[in-house]
C-alpha cells in the first residue's frame, strides 16, 4: 500500500511539476524576448521530457540501469502506440510533407543509434556524449531550416509555446517561483515513483525491466498525454503529433545521452531481444502511416492502441520476464 501510495504521489508530483517547470519557463523565455521558435524547440520540447530525464537519472545513480533504460524506451514506444493513438482518435492528423521527411529521418536515427549503441552491451560515457553530439546537431539544424525557409513544423513549435504559456501570460514574479517549484516537485515525483515502482516490483516478482517498460514510462509521460489530449480535443492534433516526435527525439538522444554520461548502463538481454525491436517498430508504423496519405487517421490510431495492448499482454504474460526485482541499495 505504501509503495502505491508512493507511485501515485510521484505521478501527480511529476505531472503537475513538469506543467510548471514548462510554464513558468516558457513565460520568462517570453518577457525576455526570446523567439517563439526556440521556446517551442528548446523549452517546451525539452520541457516536456523532464519527468523522462529526472527518473532515468534517479533510477541509474540508485543502482536500478534497468529502470531508466525500460523508461526511455517504454516512453518511446507508449508515446506512439498509446499517447499518438488516443490523440488521433479524437480527431485524425495532417502531415505537412516537407518538415516530415526532416524530422522523419531524425527519429529514424535517434532510434537506430540508440539501439546499435545498445547492442554493444552497455550504453557508455562515450555513447552518452554522442548521442548528446546528435542532440544538439538536430537542433541547430532545426532552427536553421525554420528560420531559412519556414514551414508548418516551425508554426506548430510555436504553438506550442503559445499553448503552454496560456491565454493570460504569467508575471516575471510568478514565473520564476513557478519554475524553480516545478524543478523540486519534479525531482521529488520522480524519486517517490523510482523508490515506490522497484518496491512494487520485488513485491510482485516483477523485473525491474518490465517496471520502468510500463509503470515509470507511463508516469513519466503524463506531460506529453495530457499536452496531447488537450491538443487534439482544441483540435490542433498537430500539435499532438508535433509533440510525440519531438518528445521520442529528445528521449533517445538527450535523456539516453545525459543518463549514460552519469551512469553507464548494462543494457538487458530482454530489451535487446524484444522491446528495442517493438520500439522500432512503433517508430517504423508511425512513419508508414505517415507517409499514406500525409494523414493519420482513426484506423491507424486503432491499430496502434491494439499494438500496444498486444505488448502489455506479453510482458506480464511472460511472468515479469526475469524475475523479482532486486532491492534498491
Amino acid at each position: 500500500m505504501i509503495a502505491l501510495l508512493d507511485i501515485l504521489a510521484g505521478m501527480v508530483l511529476l505531472l503537475g511539476g513538469g506543467e510548471a517547470l514548462v510554464r513558468g519557463a516558457v513565460a520568462i523565455a517570453r518577457r525576455l524576448g526570446v523567439s517563439p521558435l526556440i521556446i517551442g524547440l528548446t523549452l517546451v520540447g525539452y520541457g516536456t521530457s523532464t519527468p523522462e530525464l529526472v527518473a532515468s537519472l534517479e533510477a541509474a545513480l540508485a543502482g536500478v540501469p534497468d529502470v531508466a533504460l525500460g523508461n526511455v524506451v517504454g516512453s518511446n514506444i507508449a508515446n506512439v502506440l498509446l499517447i499518438l493513438a488516443l490523440a488521433v482518435l479524437v480527431a485524425p492528423v495532417r502531415i505537412e510533407p516537407r518538415s516530415f521527411r526532416r524530422d522523419a529521418l531524425a527519429l529514424a536515427i535517434s532510434a537506430l543509434a540508440a539501439t546499435g549503441l545498445a547492442a554493444t552491451g552497455e550504453v557508455g560515457r562515450i555513447a552518452g556524449l554522442l548521442l548528446l553530439g546528435l542532440v544538439v546537431l538536430y537542433t541547430v539544424a532545426t532552427y536553421r531550416a525554420e528560420k531559412a525557409r519556414p514551414d508548418e513544423w516551425g508554426a506548430i513549435l510555436e504553438a506550442e509555446g503559445e499553448l503552454k504559456d496560456g491565454a493570460r501570460p504569467l508575471r516575471i514574479r510568478v514565473a520564476i517561483p513557478l519554475a524553480v517549484g516545478g524543478i523540486v516537485a519534479t525531482v521529488l515525483g520522480a524519486a517517490l515513483l523510482i523508490d515506490g515502482a522497484v518496491t512494487l516490483a520485488r513485491g510482485l516478482g516483477v523485473s525491474e525491466l518490465v517496471i520502468g517498460l510500463t509503470l515509470v514510462a507511463v508516469g513519466t509521460s503524463l506531460p506529453e498525454l495530457a499536452t496531447s489530449l488537450v491538443a487534439a480535443f482544441r483540435g490542433q492534433t498537430e500539435l499532438a503529433y508535433g509533440n510525440v516526435v519531438g518528445s521520442n527525439i529528445y528521449n533517445l538522444l538527450g535523456i539516453l545521452g545525459v543518463t549514460a554520461l552519469a551512469s553507464p548502463l548494462p543494457v538487458p538481454p530482454a530489451l535487446l531481444a524484444v522491446d528495442l525491436p517493438v520500439m522500432l517498430a512503433a517508430t517504423a508504423a508511425l512513419i508508414l502511416f505517415a507517409l499514406t496519405g500525409w494523414r493519420i487517421g482513426r484506423r491507424e490510431g486503432a491499430c496502434l492502441l491494439a499494438g500496444y495492448a498486444l505488448y502489455l499482454g506479453w510482458l506480464f504474460g511472460t511472468a515479469g520476464r526475469g524475475g523479482p526485482a532486486a532491492p534498491l541499495p
